[in-house]
């Protein structure tokens, strides 16, 4: 925990908030936990939260653009991807709590998991120390998401920009997205696609939806940097 709060540049007064903020459903149900002492709460408080400190920063310096524009502008700050990739400059997944089947289905990794987990520190920072405090940890943890997204550059075309990148290195190449599984309940399910060039695989990918996952796929190939 120490760590994780030297990476957040906040230390908890009440080190409890911190460890539900990182202990998954599935952690609690094994261990015979009711729902307070899982993340969940604290993720929809985070959740309003974030929608209000990203949507203030937006509207301040965006002073020339419509309702629309702000929602969009901020929607594409606090999605799941950009969620996911602040977890990941926080190997937030290093310090969940998780159940067996999450743990050994990879869900440190997940982006669904870890993004709500940083949604859930963010609330458990807001009861801790207070909106103004919180903010700014938010804020320094999401400056380049909300920089970029005010420049409509956030979130690009992975798919489209993987292409390119191998049609440059590989003349006729062949590119597929295949569906690897699909996991979760209905109303929760989740999508795993594989990428592969010419057969053979370059990435993975996990998504709310196949085109999600195959996105996600691209951008895995991309940062690799085997291409």
């Amino acid at each position: 925990m120490d760590s994780l709060e030297k990476k957040l540049g906040y230390k908890f007064n009440n080190r409890k908030l911190l460890e539900i903020a990182l202990t998954h459903s599935s952690y609690a149900s094994e261990h015979g936990k009711s729902y307070e002492f899982n993340n969940e709460r604290l993720e929809f408080l985070g959740d309003a939260f974030l929608d209000a400190i990203v949507g203030k920063k937006v509207f301040v310096i965006m002073q020339e653009a419509n309702e629309g524009v702000l929602s969009k502008t901020r929607a594409d700050v606090v999605c799941e991807k950009s969620l996911a990739d602040v977890a990941k400059s926080l190997n937030l997944g290093d310090y969940l709590r998780l159940g067996k089947g999450e743990e050994n289905g990879g869900g440190r990794q997940k982006p669904s998991i870890v993004g709500d987990a940083v949604e859930a520190l963010i609330g458990a920072m807001i009861i801790d120390g207070g909106y103004e405090r919180a903010e700014r940890i938010v804020l320094d943890l999401f400056s380049d998401k909300i920089r970029l997204a005010i420049k409509g550059e956030l979130h690009k075309d992975y798919k489209t920009k993987l292409q390119e990148k191998l049609q440059d290195h590989i003349k006729g190449v062949c590119i597929e997205y295949k569906l690897v599984r699909e996991e979760g309940p209905d109303h929760r399910k989740e999508f795993v696609t594989a990428v592969l060039a010419n057969g053979e695989e370059l990435g993975r990918g996990i998504g709310k939806s196949k085109k999600e996952s195959e996105q996600a796929a691209a951008s895995n190939a991309l940062t690799k940097g085997d291409i």
